[in-house]
């Protein structure tokens, strides 16, 4: 039995095309994947990631509890700012990749991906120790609407949120739709500007309906998870399971530029981290297009001179740039860089890829 978000029933009302994901049964497409995705990247988009996992951290020792569990200097956000982080582990692996808000002193909120709740709340409790803190686990009684595309700040503006009372990009603020007290932050998952509203479940049919009615101007649509994926691989941005797990550390997952360098707290796998930083790696994720029509899918093995140096993680038809594109770890020993020509097999033959620059769709995400 696969869990529902409270707006289930709308979406089935909008002739949502259900799948299993994370645990829940979620719309993959409403019409189809490739009108949905340029609904976004030219309009505007409403998601429903209320499978998304919210959590609250508060206490006198909030803040050094958080920095024994990642990489990034929480010391220098200030209220209502965020950043990206990642949750790691002993080695250095990477529990969960997360956003982190601190709301004000001693109070954080986290939003955590929806299959890794259990696990990170686990990893915490398993932390505690020694720390006055409160982990308030409130995933239950929230749900997250994500607004994306190129028209979001005007379609906030149409509801009553002027542009100069935004939020910036990667803050978080209070703010009241269409009577409804809530949180809105400019975050996202597509590489395109945007907003995400956390919101009670029991306001959250009203406001969902709300969007889209207010959204008709700019040509809105419900975007599923299809969408969802095709938009974030064009922006490189990594999905959990995918591209990086417990056993990638951030900076074999690229995430190098998001670990504080100067961070003085110690923190799970910071030797391993740092040591990485300094001395390399032996693998590295990178992106590649390939030279066919055939598509690379996740587990895909890698080729170069007939050396088997990695697998594929994502891979995608790219519907802005009509190629097929696509993640990989593969062996640094190996020396591959931009331009370099690589392999995929594909079902017992091996097709040609270009390894290319990333992301593959320039983000236009920090307003």
């Amino acid at each position: 039995m696969y869990k529902q978000t409270f707006l289930h029933d709308e979406q089935i009302k909008l002739g949502a095309r259900m799948v299993p994901f994370a645990g829940w049964e979620m719309p993959v497409s409403y019409s189809n994947i490739i009108e949905e995705h340029n609904s976004v990247r030219n309009n505007v988009g409403l998601f429903d990631v209320s499978h998304m996992g919210e959590v609250f951290v508060s206490g006198a020792d909030a803040l050094p509890f958080l920095q024994k569990l990642v990489p990034q200097d929480l010391e220098k956000l200030t209220p209502l700012k965020a950043v990206y982080c990642q949750l790691t582990n002993k080695n250095g692996g990477i529990i969960d990749d997360l956003i982190i808000y601190k709301l004000e002193d001693n109070k954080y909120f986290l939003i955590v991906n929806a299959a890794r709740i259990d696990d990170d709340l686990n990893w915490m409790v398993r932390n505690k120790l020694g720390f006055d803190v409160t982990i308030d686990n409130q995933s239950h009684n929230y749900s997250l609407l994500a607004i994306q595309g190129p028209k979001s700040s005007e379609l906030m503006s149409q509801m009553g949120l002027r542009k100069e009372k935004q939020p910036a990009f990667f803050t978080i603020q209070r703010a009241e739709l269409n009577g409804i007290n809530l949180w809105i932050s400019r975050t996202g998952y597509t590489g395109e500007d945007g907003f995400e509203i956390l919101v009670k479940n029991e306001f959250s049919n009203n406001l969902w309906n709300y969007i889209l009615e207010q959204g008709k101007l700019f040509d809105i649509k419900p975007i599923g998870l299809g969408a969802r994926d095709t938009l974030r691989l064009e922006a490189a941005l990594h999905l959990y399971g995918n591209d990086m797990d417990t056993t990638t550390t951030p900076v074999e997952a690229g995430l190098a530029w998001s670990v504080s360098k100067d961070k003085k707290e110690d923190y799970n796998g910071k030797d391993v981290i740092m040591s990485q930083i300094q001395n390399g790696v032996e693998k590295k994720l990178i992106g590649f297009k390939m030279l066919s029509k055939i598509p690379a899918r996740h587990e895909y093995e890698v080729y170069y001179k007939g050396e088997k140096i990695g697998k594929v993680t994502s891979g995608v038809p790219s519907p802005t740039l009509g190629e097929n594109i696509g993640l990989a770890y593969v062996k640094t020993s190996c020396n591959i860089n931009i331009g370099t020509v690589i392999q995929v097999m594909i079902r017992n033959k091996l097709y040609d890829a270009e390894v290319v620059k990333k992301p593959f769709v320039a983000k236009k995400n920090k307003v």
